[in-house]
């Protein structure tokens, strides 16, 4: 065999291994990711939430013990520093953060420890981060976890046990538009988790995967899809800004975006015909060649079977069906705009 035809062989190989990754959780299966890479901080202290509330875009004061919630820390121009998960639990706040934004996040938090009873602490490599993806989530949870992880309502805790009493906390959540859960456990405890979820029918999935399922899902992640040159409300985090709580950093220029209607750009769906050679970064294009926005994640939709981009498009653009163009290279490939999320999975079932 030719090392051409050998190399070939094996990028096959790989394909059809990714392949049969996203078919686990999109095809009404359950996939297994290991999502222990992102930050976790322990807030503790009676003016937690009087200092949190100063920093955070939601209202600390509506969670209550046992419930979680989105939020975002801004800047005072109400730019994205990251956009996190709240916790409540008996303990403390859990404040869970992608990987990309954990230690800017500590370095912000830290900072108000000397002002008051106010503790933060950085268990990240304490504790790991499990997450099953799919239809068959809840079956798998309940084999392993039991009836009540199983059935834990969404922006709800729950707290069970392994069989060797180790604490595990249970959140429902989506990665991927499927239904989903979230475990939080102790790092010594993860390789136990991880081998009885893969013995309940859970199949590991990868990174490469998840990142397909990612973005048919209209998940913008940071780094990729925001950073701290976005404004909050430009990502689609409507869900993690509460519009009646009191002052925190960046309010004013967050509620006036609110208030005047719209932001000038937001993040959207593209969608294009086939398999194409777009990259990150890519010029958007109106149909008269006025340059409107930018792509910032792109993958090859196997459920779709064509390309698909999550991107930032002027207001006037953003209507579902809207024609546009993509550079790519010396050529332009034409593409509509589409609506988030691209797949509605089993979380949007009724």
């Amino acid at each position: 065999m030719s090392a051409k035809r050998e190399q070939i062989t094996m990028a096959e190989v790989v394909q059809d291994m990714v392949a049969t990754r996203y078919a686990a959780v999109r095809d009404g299966g359950a996939g297994l990711i290991d999502l222990s890479s992102h930050g976790r901080l322990l807030i503790s202290g009676v003016e937690s939430v009087t200092f949190l509330n100063g920093l955070i875009t939601n209202d600390m004061n509506s969670l209550t013990v046992n419930s979680w919630m989105p939020a975002a820390f801004p800047n005072v121009q109400g730019r994205l520093l990251g956009a996190v998960r709240v916790i409540h639990r008996n303990d403390g706040f859990l404040i869970d953060t992608e990987s990309v934004t954990h230690e800017k996040i500590l370095r912000l938090v830290e900072r108000f420890t000397p002002a008051g009873d106010f503790h933060v602490t950085d268990i990240t490599h304490e504790t790991a981060l499990l997450s099953v993806q799919g239809r068959k989530a809840e079956q798998v949870i309940r084999t392993v976890l039991g009836e009540v992880a199983a059935n834990v309502e969404r922006q709800t805790v729950v707290k069970t046990q392994l069989e060797n009493g180790s604490d595990v906390c249970v959140i429902r959540a989506t990665h991927t538009a499927e239904d989903g859960f979230d475990l939080f456990v102790g790092a010594s405890e993860a390789a136990n988790l991880w081998d009885s979820l893969v013995k309940a029918g859970a199949q590991p999935i990868g990174l490469e995967a998840l990142e397909t399922l990612r973005i048919e899902a209209g998940i913008p992640r940071y780094g990729k899809d925001m950073d701290e040159t976005t404004v909050v409300s430009e990502a689609n985090l409507d869900e993690a800004v509460s519009f009646t709580k009191g002052c925190y950093v960046g309010q004013e220029i967050i509620a006036r975006i609110k208030y005047r209607g719209h932001v000038a750009k937001k993040l959207t769906g593209l969608v294009f015909e086939g398999e194409l050679p777009l990259e990150s970064g890519a010029k958007i294009l109106s149909v008269e060649d006025q340059e409107i926005g930018r792509v910032t994640s792109l993958t090859f939709s196997p459920r779709l079977d064509r390309s698909i981009a999550l991107g930032y498009v002027k207001y006037d653009y953003l209507a579902p069906g809207t024609h546009v163009k993509v550079s790519a290279g010396d050529d332009e490939i034409r593409g509509t705009v589409a609506d988030l999320p691209f797949v509605r999975g089993s979380w949007y079932a009724d």
